[in-house]
């Protein structure tokens, strides 16, 4: 087996425990598939992103050990997702929402996992613009928007199938977006690009052939597979979600929660083996959090792939 892995952390904050555990699931992915490693700085997020955690990614990696072939930072690929979503246009399968977080939390249902889906309010009024400039065609009032009078964002029309996927580790899902989320924003009302259409874009771009990530994430697989192959991707990434590290309270890990970083335990005298032994132990991957080296550490993993 031969391709692409990437890790992607966004800097947002400095790397955690949850972040070590990851790249060690994608380092040891690459070792033992026989793939190229490629760093990815996710700072679509620019109201979050700081200069300072960008090269904070840099420096704890390096530290850490993990080396990798290539990287790319998506504040620099403006034109690429400007080209992806230019696609999607023509295909007629974007339009404006005007809808406030207010609104969509009083209009729409939650899943059980607490998301909002979409129902389509604003792509209605979209189909009500159109029929207004055909009054013969339409059976009730007009309304017609205009794209530059309020905030807005940009959603993907999600085709309303279910989509088979296969993960390596928690075996077959069988979902079907629209039900899961609605139509998703792929820029947001500050002309962000989201997450969900930069991950998609990039990966096509960048040839990733393999996704390993946390097991969060798991739950936007069926969503992307519908972008990316309405952006033209025919052949399929091999998905891996692996196991989290929480804490105390059950959660996950997060920057927003201010988890601890991985800097502050190199201030405070922990070295790197200290690191992947505590973090390799506390995903149950190890009997104590005796200190293990990197290539130690990624061995365990490559056991458990």
């Amino acid at each position: 087996m031969s391709g692409k892995i990437r890790f992607a952390p966004s800097p947002t904050g400095y790397l955690h425990e949850g972040h070590l555990l990851s790249a060690l699931y994608v380092w040891a992915a690459a070792k033992k598939w026989n793939l190229k490693i490629h760093l990815r700085i996710e700072d679509h997020d620019q109201s979050r992103a700081r200069p300072a955690y960008i090269a904070g990614i840099r420096e704890d990696l390096a530290w850490l050990g993990f080396k990798y072939d290539s990287e790319s930072i998506q504040s620099a690929r403006g034109q690429v997702y400007e080209a992806a979503l230019q696609k999607l246009k023509e295909k007629s399968l974007v339009y404006p929402c005007y809808c406030s977080r207010k609104q969509l939390l009083a209009e729409n249902p939650q899943s059980e996992t607490g998301e909002i889906v979409y129902q389509g309010k604003c792509k209605n009024l979209v189909i009500l613009s159109e029929a207004s400039r055909h009054p013969e065609r339409s059976e009730g009032p007009s309304e017609v928007l205009n794209s530059n009078s309020a905030p807005h964002n940009l959603r993907f029309i999600v085709p309303n199938k279910f989509i088979d996927w296969h993960d390596l580790r928690l075996g077959d899902f069988h979902e079907n977006p629209k039900l899961q989320c609605g139509d998703f924003p792929i820029r947001d009302r500050d002309n962000q690009w989201t997450y969900q259409f930069a991950v998609c874009v990039d990966d096509i771009d960048e040839q990733i052939t393999h996704i390993v990530r946390g097991e969060d994430i798991r739950n936007s697989t069926a969503r992307q597979i519908a972008l990316m192959e309405a952006l033209g991707r025919t052949e399929r990434p091999i998905y891996l979600h692996h196991p989290l590290i929480v804490d105390a309270n059950n959660k996950k890990l997060s920057k927003r929660e201010l988890a601890h970083s991985l800097r502050q335990d190199k201030e405070a005298g922990i070295t790197p083996e200290m690191l992947f032994g505590r973090v390799c132990h506390k995903a149950h991957l190890t009997e104590s959090d005796a200190p293990i080296a990197l290539v130690d550490a990624i061995s365990i993993i490559m056991n458990q792939l």
